[in-house]
């Protein structure tokens, strides 16, 4: 025993002299640890200053029921748990028997309250005892934060999000995601907590080691009105015609400005969100909104004019060894401008096939000096991959152009295809669509993005006089004619295109198409290009461009100028009559200087005759009839007035 003794002695100033600093590190490594607070995300914000994502920070108070001292214990647990009572509409008496219970058994975090604003939180934390601060009154909170979007499902997958799981990995969705790394996330804070057992850890401190460091803001170019505007006309298309999913984009042609951006898809239960990010992540065989670009080729390289006969035949036509239809019976001989405006398959193919297809790297090329073929770069993650083919690819064939013409064997996104058409409408400049304005700190600029330029003219003004005439004539008399009005002007192409025909037998047996109209508005001077594109309508209610489409596309445009306010520059209104004017000078000369001399008001309107005679302090009387105009006056012209004379004039 004695020497039992002696080996548990030496054991014992071994360790607290010899590795006793060793130890001590180690039991503070483990009941003291640094946590990470999270700094506040930047805002975004839309164009006009609405906020469209925000970073709320939210609370968890709980209490030390060991650390206080007896007497402010003693003197402050009632008063706290009144207050608590009133915040919480729990009785008094249960909070305070379960803080006394903690305080029994020594716990030293009682979780009391979740979820609390900065206000509420401000206010718990002048209670009393809380007011003592952590060591003193056992004040104890952890803070967390939630993004949240105010407009709710309005563009909430375009404003997007960024997650980072417990691994580290990160998904980035949208403008949120694509610059939460740089401008939005910050820098986190620092805190030091202990270890109390189960788990749990409590701070040490009221402040924190490290103060977090919030994020930028972001001003995006949503524009809130035409986004509802944009958002709401899909949604009630795409219930109509009960589609699968369907994307709508708003852009300024000007600027390349995104003002809107809808993208909804449908979920099991057939309701619809924002699923994906379809205007600029999905590729898809564009139908016949292309053939716009077709026909620019050909214009542009001057190999058919507008008057150019086409023969469509009777609305079937072999190209090697496979047949291209047109709708209904066919069109017979037309102009080259007409195979557009009915959006004629088989004329675009003939046009196309008849002059590129000993040389297609002829046409390829234009389609390449436009920037076809490549991504547009937008600063929203995953923007999908156009697909062009060349000779030499495994899904050319000799078929490959003739297909192209009108819209196959290749693939872009909405967002890539309106931007062309959006070229078109700006003079012929192809510009990056842009969805951010500038990054900012409070009111101080840290970045600004301006308008980018991809290409400064696709081609000559003349093909572009040309083309903006087809597509204005599509709307007034060719397959869009069903959207034509005479008080809104509006251009652009409709779009119907076969999806999943892969299987051309289970095609026929269940057939899905892609319906989209891209153009813009007004058709004379475009302020604004836009695409809407709806994927597998019902084709028991319709699934044509201009029936499904179509109408959002006009309900957008028409919407957009009836409750959107516009600051444009207009010519004078004002009007005048040089014998008006002369008249009006002369009579307010003798008015003002010969106060008692009767002017000749014959000949001029009753409301300004009266104003003279009242200029000249007498009594007026009129006797009107018709249009207003002094046909007679009681006294004579260059008559001497009496004093408060009555003077009757006759109007006619």
């Amino acid at each position: 025993m004695f020497v039992f003794a002696i080996a548990v002695l030496f054991k014992l100033c071994s360790i607290q002299f010899i590795d006793g600093d060793k130890y001590r590190a180690m039991a503070q490594k483990r009941s003291i640890k640094a946590f990470e607070i999270p700094a506040n995300r930047g805002n975004v914000y839309s164009a006009d200053g609405s906020l469209l994502a925000t970073s709320i920070p939210k609370y968890d108070v709980g209490i030390d029921a060991v650390t206080s001292s007896d007497n402010n214990f003693k003197k402050y647990i009632k008063p706290l748990c009144d207050s608590l009572a009133v915040f919480t509409g729990k009785s008094s008496g249960s909070i305070e028997r379960k803080i006394k219970k903690a305080r029994n058994t020594k716990d030293q975090y009682l979780l009391l309250l979740r979820n609390l604003s900065y206000s509420e939180f401000i206010r718990i934390r002048s209670f009393p005892l809380f007011k003592l601060g952590s060591i003193r009154g056992g004040f104890v909170y952890s803070q967390k934060t939630k993004r949240e979007h105010p407009l709710g499902s309005i563009a909430e997958r375009s404003i997007g999000y960024e997650r980072i799981d417990e691994n580290g990995y990160a998904t980035r969705v949208g403008i949120d995601g694509a610059f939460g790394k740089d401008y939005l996330r910050g820098e986190n804070g620092r805190r030091l907590k202990q270890r109390i057992g189960k788990g749990e850890w409590k701070p040490i401190r009221d402040a924190n080691e490290i103060e977090p460091k919030n994020g930028y803001d972001i001003y995006t170019t949503i524009d809130v009105n035409i986004q509802d505007i944009a958002h709401h006309s899909l949604l009630g298309q795409l219930e109509k015609y009960e589609a699968e999913h369907g994307c709508v984009v708003v852009m300024d042609v000007k600027t390349g400005e995104i003002k809107a951006i809808a993208n909804l898809g449908r979920n099991r239960e057939g309701k619809y969100y924002e699923r994906l990010n379809y205007a600029v992540g999905e590729s898809h065989e564009p139908g016949s909104t292309f053939k716009v670009m077709a026909m620019m080729v050909a214009l542009e390289d001057k190999v058919i004019d507008t008057s150019t006969v086409i023969d469509t035949k009777n609305g079937r036509k072999m190209f090697y060894g496979r047949p291209i239809n047109d709708s209904g019976a066919g069109h017979g001989k037309i102009s080259a401008a007409k195979t557009l405006e009915v959006s004629s398959n088989i004329g675009l193919a003939t046009i196309v096939d008849d002059n590129y297809s000993k040389q297609p790297e002829k046409f390829l090329k234009r389609l390449r000096d436009w920037r076809l073929d490549k991504e547009l770069g937008v600063s929203i993650i995953g923007e999908g991959e156009p697909v062009i083919p060349k000779p030499g690819d495994k899904i050319w064939s000799r078929n490959a152009l003739p297909s192209m013409a009108y819209g196959y064997n290749m693939q872009l996104t909405p967002l890539q295809t309106l931007a062309f058409y959006n070229a078109i409408a700006n003079k012929g400049e192809l510009i990056k669509p842009r969805f951010l304005r500038a990054v900012k700190e409070f009111d101080r600029n840290i970045e600004v993005f301006e308008k980018e330029v991809l290409v400064d003219k696709i081609c000559s003004d003349e093909t572009l006089l040309k083309i903006k005439d087809i597509l204005k004539n599509i709307v007034e008399r060719g397959t869009g004619e069903r959207l034509y009005s005479k008080t809104f002007s509006m251009a652009g192409k409709t779009g119907t295109a076969r999806a999943d025909y892969a299987n051309i037998e289970e095609w026929l047996k269940d057939r899905k198409y892609v319906s989209s109209f891209a153009g813009y508005f007004p058709a004379d001077k475009p302020k604004y290009s836009c695409i809407v594109v709806i994927h597998k309508p019902s084709t028991k209610v319709g699934y044509y461009g201009a029936d499904v489409s179509g109408p959002v596309f006009k309900r957008i445009a028409q919407k957009i100028y009836t409750d959107t306010p516009l600051i444009d520059e207009i010519d004078s209104v004002e009007f005048q009559n040089p014998q008006v004017v002369q008249d009006f000078e002369k009579f307010n000369t003798i008015s003002n200087t010969y106060k008692t001399i009767m002017p000749n008001l014959i000949g001029i309107p009753a409301m300004d005759a009266v104003a003279f005679l009242e200029n000249m302090e007498v009594k007026v009387k009129v006797k009107l009839k018709g249009s207003g105009v002094i046909k007679s006056q009681s006294i004579s012209k260059d008559k001497k007035l009496k004093f408060n004379q009555t003077i009757v004039l006759e109007a006619s």
